[in-house]
């Protein structure tokens, strides 16, 4: 039998308290304390998958090295702990009943009627264990979405009750509540954290530790109040106030001894204090900035904040990196055009044209490609920026006009963008681009090759649009070069321009690799090029 142990993050009160930053948090206390840890993200929506959800509904996807369109929480927890996440990290509704209707049809159930107990609670398990039973980790962290009480998360939270039934103390339950404060009485409230307790009492299930999320310091009155109303030690309840940044959390985390109360809970050693000393160097450069530069973000979702989480949470770590603070101005590229691009991006030192799918904003993010590449100003493009910068410079360098990618004019005369062979026969729209990590071969003679320091790199993929092979030769005579290309099938993955300063193209996705450990080498290019770009145009 597995020694592992399992802890269960819950929420109550309300959403967006920061279950997903406590996770990452205990996670990155624990691995710090010597252990092995992986996390999971148990979402309740009945959807497969977030992979054909609109950024509006749920913010960003994000995608794992082994192809899995998950929560975006999972990025947090890769940029918290540096260890990799996989399909197994995160379930959804929808995975656990299309698993159990599949063996209903199959017959595994041998005729038997199928409920929720045992049929998808135990399904639910076994997704919770399979982690634990294949990975030989110390711990499997799993964030259970929503808030208790939902009618969704009911399933889940009995799959809990049950797991602690079996496990005995393998098993611990962290949850996540809100004490607000109330300015007309001035005073902390703790009633909303009760309920919240009395709800999973209802279910069966005693939290064992209680994070109590505040925008004010939690006095001992409060914290005894909470203690005896709640059933749980005094050095169980913890305060999560709010923080500058959500990389102070494990910090602060560590202050309120969490790490040492889940230790104690599931029996396991104290010997090995935290060592977070890269952690607490990487504070001091973010919060210690020699600089600032702006630089901006070119997109159609630029209003949403989690639309690209990944982006914005990589230019943190490379500012770190080159101790630069990264000031983002998010544009929204339906409001760009060719007559008011340069006033909009004036006084930038840098130009990021983001991911995203469909025409809406296409021709802004073109205009913006434009201007970098006239200007000289550093660009960075990600997937369908990439795309974007072929386009623009085909047509406005090689006189391609009208040359287009097929997602958008099925009938341009110049196809420079063209989807896939192998989507082409696709109807079904999730989980079926090209996804995950795939290999590229950097040409030795390129800038590429100088920021990465090897040839050959594996990057995250989510597409079904490539450069068009037709004319890489017509692009490579007109002084835009294809330097990074997958070997297995020769699709284009970097395409740059030697002759700018910094211009580089990408049909991958480096923000999903970027880490606090391991910020991304293009991002730390990219903003220092930025830095440089700032200094020139100041002096001139």
């Amino acid at each position: 039998m597995s020694d592992t142990k399992y802890i269960f993050v819950t929420g109550g009160v309300t959403s967006s308290l920061g279950k997903g930053i406590i996770t990452a948090s205990i996670a990155k206390l624990l691995q710090a304390r010597g252990f092995s840890t992986t996390t999971q993200k148990i979402d309740p929506y009945i959807n497969v998958d977030p992979g054909t959800m609109n950024p509006y509904e749920h913010g960003e996807c994000y995608v794992t090295e082994d192809g899995a369109e998950t929560d975006l929480d999972l990025g947090h927890y890769e940029r918290f702990s540096n260890v990799h996440t996989s399909q197994a990290n995160n379930v959804t509704t929808g995975r656990i009943y299309q698993t159990v209707i599949n063996k209903e049809r199959h017959g595994d159930y041998l005729g038997k009627t199928v409920q929720v107990i045992p049929h998808i609670t135990d399904e639910i398990k076994r997704s919770f264990k399979i982690l634990g039973d294949t990975g030989n980790y110390d711990f499997v962290i799993t964030e259970v979405g929503g808030t208790v009480g939902d009618i969704e998360s009911l399933p889940y939270v009995e799959a809990i009750r049950q797991m602690r039934f079996e496990l005995g103390n393998s098993c611990i339950v962290v949850h996540l509540t809100l004490v607000p404060y109330l300015a007309a009485a001035e005073e902390l409230k703790t009633k909303p954290t009760q309920h919240s307790v009395k709800t999973m009492l209802e279910a069966g299930v005693q939290p064992d530790i209680i994070v109590c999320r505040s925008e004010h310091h939690l006095g001992e009155n409060i914290r005894q109040k909470i203690s005896l109303f709640c059933n749980v030690p005094i050095s169980s309840v913890m305060e999560s106030i709010d923080a500058e940044s959500i990389y102070d959390v494990p910090l602060l985390m560590k202050d309120e001894g969490l790490d040492e109360e889940i230790l104690k809970k599931t029996g396991m050693p104290l010997a090995n204090f935290p060592d977070l000393t890269n952690w607490e160097n990487f504070l001091r450069k973010l919060k210690n900035p020699k600089g600032v530069v702006n630089i901006a973000l070119v997109g159609k979702y630029v209003e949403l904040k989690d639309a690209y989480k990944s982006i914005l949470e990589s230019f943190i770590h490379a500012g770190a990196e080159n101790e630069c603070s990264v000031k983002v101005h998010s544009i929204q590229s339906e409001n760009i055009t060719d007559d008011n691009v340069s006033d909009l991006l004036k006084g930038l030192s840098g130009i990021l044209v983001a991911p995203g799918f469909g025409e809406r904003g296409i021709e802004g993010k073109i205009s913006a490609i434009g201007y970098a590449r006239q200007n000289n100003i550093p660009f960075l493009g990600i997937c369908l920026g990439m795309q974007c910068a072929v386009v623009e410079f085909g047509r406005n360098v090689m006189g391609l006009k009208d040359a287009h990618s097929t997602e958008f004019n099925a009938d341009t005369p110049y196809p420079v963008i063209d989807i896939m062979e192998d989507q082409k026969s696709i109807n079904d729209k999730g989980g079926t681009m090209r996804l995950g990590a795939y290999p590229c071969r950097i040409k030795k003679d390129s800038m590429a090759y100088s920021i990465y320091g090897e040839e050959n790199v594996r990057e995250r993929h989510r597409h079904r649009y490539e450069f068009n092979n037709k004319y890489l030769d017509d692009y490579s005579n007109a002084g835009m070069k294809a330097v990074g290309i997958n070997p297995n099938e020769n699709l284009v993955e970097m395409i740059e321009i030697p002759e700018h300063p910094w211009f580089l193209g990408v049909q991958f996705h480096p923000e999903y690799k970027s880490t606090v450990a391991r910020p991304h080498p293009l991002f730390v290019s990219f903003v220092k090029a930025c830095i440089e770009h700032s200094k020139s145009s100041s002096a001139q």
